[in-house]
């Protein structure tokens, strides 16, 4: 979902116009409506520090804003393409159903994954069985991992850090081999 269609969905949760939002934001009364509509029919992208901000009116997580856009069935499928890519996550069929399931061979992103999955699922089947509320649920997911005790998600480092520590593990390998070859052509 777009972050516009996102905003929106959030402040109507709130009950909120957008003049309330954009005058809470510290938009000038007279404009603040209007900037608040730019914002949420794209025509304007809101910054980092903005989003963070109405996140925090909101009561969520800056990812709950700024999910991937899914306002399509094509933008959907995508997504899902690409967390097939990145996270391993495949399709698959069960009893006639098509279902998601995470793939085992990466073991690393398999078991952070599960782990993350597995918290999701306690909380939807605390739901379904009138353990918590509708309301209380949406907290849960609108505020993860913030809100998450069940411990069973690990956090994962973005591509940045691992490409990094990768390039960094690389650099001490080459050296490592420099100096071998050196030890041994003075043996």
């Amino acid at each position: 979902m777009a972050i516009g269609k996102r905003i929106r969905f959030f402040r109507n949760r709130k009950g909120m116009t957008q003049k309330q939002l954009g005058e809470i934001l510290g938009f000038l009364g007279k404009t603040s409506d209007v900037r608040m509509a730019q914002y949420e029919s794209e025509a304007r992208t809101p910054k980092h520090d903005l989003v963070k901000e109405m996140a925090h009116i909101f009561d969520i997580s800056t990812h709950a804003l700024t999910v991937p856009d899914i306002d399509t069935y094509i933008g959907l499928m995508h997504t899902l393409f690409a967390l097939e890519d990145i996270y391993g996550l495949k399709i698959g069929e069960i009893d006639g159903e098509i279902c998601l399931r995470l793939d085992k061979s990466d073991y690393s992103t398999y078991t952070s994954m599960f782990d993350m999955f597995h918290a999701w699922q306690e909380q939807a089947a605390k739901l379904e069985q009138s353990e918590i509320t509708k309301e209380e649920y949406d907290q849960w997911r609108y505020q993860y991992p913030e809100l998450d005790t069940s411990k069973h998600w690990a956090k994962v480092p973005s591509q940045a850090v691992s490409d990094m520590l990768m390039e960094e593990l690389q650099k001490i390998e080459k050296e490592e081999k420099k100096t071998s070859k050196q030890k041994k052509k003075k043996a």
